[in-house]
C-alpha cells in the first residue's frame, strides 16, 4: 500500500507540473484520489477526515471579499493616486509593487494580480513603457507579502488552521516576533533590489485619469473581518471552526449586500477561484493517504538522518529545499505535505516547531518567485502578458525574480533562526 500511494502521488504531481497546460490539474488530482480510494489505501471516512474544512472556509470567505474588493475600484483608485505621485517610471514601478504587497497581505495573490495588473497595463501604455517588468514586479511582490498574515495566501491559511494559529500569532507568538516580522525584513531587502533593478527607467510620468470608487462597502467589510479575526485571537478556548466562520460570515454579508443592491461586474461563479478550492480538497486527501501509510514519518526520519539531528542544519535544509522545490512546483500541495514532516522533526529533535514551520512557509512562498511557473500569481501575470502579445522568457523572469528572492529569503532566514532557535 505504501509503494502504491507513493507512486500515485508522484505520478499525480508530475502530471500537474509537466502537463498543467494540457491536462486540467483537477482531473489529475482527483484521478489520483480515485485510485487511492479504489485500492483501499485510504477509506472514505479517513479521506473525509483528512480534508481541512477550516482552510476551505477561510479561503472561500476571503475570496468572496477579494472579488467584491476588485469590483469596488478602490485598488484602482489607490494605484492612480500612487502613480500620480511618481517622479518617473522606475518610481511608478516601485509604487505598483508596494500596492501589490499591501493588497496581498489581505487577499489571495491571484486576486492581487487581477486587481493591480489592469492598472499597470494602463500606466505602461500611457508611459509607452514595456509592461513586462510591471507585471513581474506585481506578481513577486504579491507572493512575498502573502505569507505576512493569516489570510494573505493559501499556504498561510493552511499553516494557521493546521496549528490553530490565530490572526495575531503571525505578528506575535509565544512572546516572540511572528513570521510577519521576517516577511517585512525580507521585504526591505527585496525592495532595495527592485529599486536597483528599476532605477534605469527614468522616463517621465504622465498624469493618469482618476478612478471613481463605486462603493466603500467591500473595503469596510474586509476591514471588519480583519478586526474580528484580531479580536478573536484573544478569546480563550474558542471553537475550532471560529476563524472559518468569521471569514464565511463576512463573505456571506458581502454576497447579501450585492444581491440586495444588484450591480454588474461581480459573479460568484466567475470571481471565485473554484479550481483552487477543489484542488485543495484533492490534495488534502492525497497527503492524508501519505500520512495514513507512514510515508510522512519516513521522510522526517530521512531528513533527520541526513542532518544528524542538528537543528540548524535541519532548519537550513527545510528552508532551502522549500525554495528550490517551490521554484518549479505549486507550493500548496508541498506545504500540506511538509507541515507534518516539520512537526515530527521538531518533536524528535526537541526544537521549537515554529522555527521549522515558519522556515517552511518562507521558503515555499518566496521560492516561487524565481521562475514564471513557481507560483499561481506568476502564471497569471505571464498569461496576461501573453494575451497582449508580450512573451516572457524564463531568463527574463529570472533576472528579476532570483535576486528578489535571494534578498528576501536570506534576510528572513537569518531573522527566524536568531529569533526562534
Amino acid at each position: 500500500m505504501k509503494f502504491l500511494v507513493i507512486v500515485v502521488f508522484l505520478l499525480t504531481y508530475l502530471t500537474i507540473v509537466l502537463f498543467n497546460r494540457k491536462v486540467n490539474p483537477l482531473i489529475s488530482v482527483f484521478t489520483g484520489v480515485g485510485v487511492i480510494l479504489l485500492s483501499g489505501s485510504l477509506g472514505i471516512r479517513d479521506a473525509f477526515l483528512s480534508i481541512n474544512f477550516n482552510v476551505l472556509g477561510v479561503f472561500l470567505g476571503t475570496m468572496i471579499l477579494s472579488g467584491l474588493f476588485i469590483y469596488s475600484d478602490v485598488p484602482g483608485f489607490l494605484a492612480a493616486k500612487l502613480v500620480g505621485r511618481s517622479k518617473n517610471v522606475g518610481i511608478a514601478l516601485l509604487y505598483m509593487c508596494l500596492l501589490s504587497s499591501f493588497i496581498s497581505s489581505f487577499t489571495e495573490n491571484i486576486a492581487t494580480v487581477l486587481i493591480v495588473a489592469p492598472i499597470a497595463f494602463e500606466v505602461a501604455k500611457k508611459l509607452k513603457a514595456n509592461p513586462i517588468p510591471f507585471l513581474i514586479g506585481i506578481a513577486i511582490s504579491s507572493n512575498l507579502q502573502g505569507s505576512a498574515t493569516m489570510i494573505g495566501d493559501s499556504p498561510s491559511i493552511i499553516l494557521a488552521m493546521s496549528h490553530r494559529m490565530n490572526f495575531m500569532d503571525f505578528f506575535w507568538m509565544k512572546g516572540r516576533p511572528g513570521i510577519a516580522f521576517a516577511v517585512e525584513i525580507g521585504a526591505v531587502f527585496s525592495f532595495l533590489v527592485l529599486y536597483l533593478l528599476f532605477r534605469r527607467y527614468k522616463q517621465g510620468v504622465q498624469k493618469m485619469d482618476q478612478v471613481k470608487i463605486k462603493t466603500w462597502v467591500p473595503t469596510m467589510l474586509m476591514a471588519l473581518m480583519i478586526v474580528s479575526l484580531a479580536i478573536s485571537s484573544f478569546i480563550p478556548q474558542k471553537p475550532y471552526y471560529s476563524i472559518a466562520l468569521i471569514c464565511l460570515f463576512f463573505g456571506a454579508i458581502g454576497l447579501l449586500w450585492y444581491k440586495i443592491f444588484p450591480k454588474q461586474g461581480f459573479s460568484f461563479r466567475k470571481n471565485i477561484d473554484w479550481r483552487t478550492f477543489f484542488f485543495l480538497i484533492g490534495v488534502f486527501i492525497l497527503i492524508g493517504a501519505l500520512s495514513h501509510v507512514g510515508v510522512i514519518e519516513d521522510i522526517a526520519h530521512f531528513i533527520s538522518g541526513v542532518t544528524g539531528g542538528n537543528i540548524f542544519l535541519t532548519f537550513t535544509l527545510i528552508v532551502w529545499i522549500s525554495v528550490l522545490c517551490s521554484a518549479f512546483i505549486d507550493n500548496i500541495p508541498y506545504v500540506i505535505a511538509m507541515i507534518p514532516v516539520a512537526n515530527i522533526l521538531a518533536l524528535n529533535m526537541g526544537a521549537r516547531p515554529e522555527l521549522f514551520l515558519f522556515g517552511l512557509l518562507i521558503g515555499a512562498t518566496l521560492g516561487g518567485n524565481i521562475t514564471p511557473i513557481g507560483a499561481s500569481a506568476n502564471i497569471v501575470s505571464v498569461g496576461m502578458l501573453r494575451e497582449r502579445g508580450y512573451k516572457v522568457s524564463f531568463g527574463e523572469f529570472l533576472k528579476i525574480g532570483l535576486p528578489f528572492t535571494l534578498a528576501a529569503v536570506i534576510s528572513a532566514y537569518l531573522f527566524l533562526w536568531f529569533t526562534w532557535r
